[in-house]
């Protein structure tokens, strides 16, 4: 029998701290009120382990939950079938706790325009549940999450390099930042998993070389890296995929949708989950990655506030231990954060090293 990588064997493991954690993530992070219909989707993929205890938790605080349970898809931002599409365009609230993603679909778009507060948990086990929200002081996360939200608006220049060859820049110029690890107080709007900022600098200033050094999804048949995936980027498009197998499969992959909003880079993220330490090709976690910056190709949701454009699909790289120069400043170096009030909230969120 197969299971996913990070799920443990024992439906009794870490089965205290699961419950604590789905209680955490129901009535502190998505606002569950009583009388509200909260849908959980969740496919064959899925921990149902997780898929019980957000039920559950949603129950004790005097909601209704309605677990819709499928087969999985096989592909990610691909709309489920019209069961699963009619359920979540009527959801008070949605938890996408479903392996292969739903972002960016119609039912997606249908299911926000009624008002659905949603959130994107793909591959969610209780390892993940339990370390990046049972274990995780959420009002730090997020204090930290606005202060990086304010800095970012504040520059203008945005410089990223690593040691592997990433050297790209890019422009704000007013740019807006989206903090998607926000509680859910806004209906008709994705929240994230706590931990990461994300924006577009205005697009046709993005220039340079970036480099996948860690994971990359989809294409599924890759997710953590065996090989560094080398992009070159001419006013914020893909115009060459360099590498080994890897960046030969995910080249194969962007060209078979024959889209050229397929090649468009559409956002930057830091990842700042403490309870990530380590890629694991589960993108959900790897986008959180403590330190690194994780870009966006393809679709553009409104939410981030760049030109907004649809595409095929959408895809994330990751570039775990960047070097983050804001306006001649660093923001971080190598991974680890030098600014001395970003550094000071790491320490209050207990990271190693601060």
């Amino acid at each position: 029998m197969e299971y996913l990588i990070g799920i443990e064997m024992s439906d009794r493991y870490l089965s205290f701290e699961v419950t604590g954690a789905a209680l955490k993530l129901v009535r502190d992070f998505m606002l569950v009120k009583e009388g509200e219909n909260v849908v959980i989707t969740a496919d064959t993929s899925s921990d149902m382990r997780v898929v019980e205890a957000v039920a559950g938790a949603v129950c004790a605080v005097g909601a209704t939950p309605v677990v819709v349970h499928y087969l999985t898809l096989g592909k990610a931002f691909e709309e489920p079938v019209r069961p699963v599409a009619d359920a979540v365009e009527h959801a008070d609230v949605w938890i996408e706790l479903a392996y292969y993603c739903s972002m960016h679909t119609p039912c997606f778009q249908k299911a926000l325009a009624n008002g659905a507060r949603f959130t994107c948990l793909n591959g969610m086990d209780v390892i993940m549940l339990v370390n990046t929200v049972g274990r995780v002081d959420y009002d730090i996360l997020i204090e930290f999450g606005e202060y990086l939200t304010k800095t970012v608006e504040a520059s203008n220049e945005v410089i990223v390099l690593d040691d592997n060859g990433t050297n790209l820049t890019a422009y704000n110029q007013g740019r807006r930042v989206k903090h998607s690890g926000q509680r859910a107080t806004k209906k008709g709007y994705p929240v994230m998993l706590g931990g990461q900022v994300s924006w577009c600098p205005v697009e046709e200033t993005i220039n340079g070389t970036l480099v996948f050094d860690s994971a990359l999804f989809p294409p599924d048949s890759i997710g953590l890296l065996h090989s560094n995936v080398r992009l070159t980027l001419e006013e914020g498009r893909v115009v060459r995929i360099e590498g080994g197998k890897d960046a030969e499969i995910f080249e194969k992959w962007l060209a078979h949708f024959e889209d050229p909003n397929m090649y468009r880079l559409a956002h930057y993220s830091l990842g700042f989950n403490p309870g990530v330490t380590k890629p694991t090709g589960r993108i959900v976690e790897d986008e959180r990655l403590f330190g690194c910056i994780e870009m966006g190709i393809g679709s553009q949701g409104a939410s981030l506030m760049g030109a907004f454009w649809d595409a095929a699909a959408h895809t994330d790289g990751i570039v775990s231990k960047p070097t983050v120069i804001l306006d001649g400043k660093k923001l971080e170096e190598k991974g680890i954060y030098q600014d001395p009030e970003a550094r000071r909230y790491c320490k209050a969120l207990g990271v190693a090293g601060y």
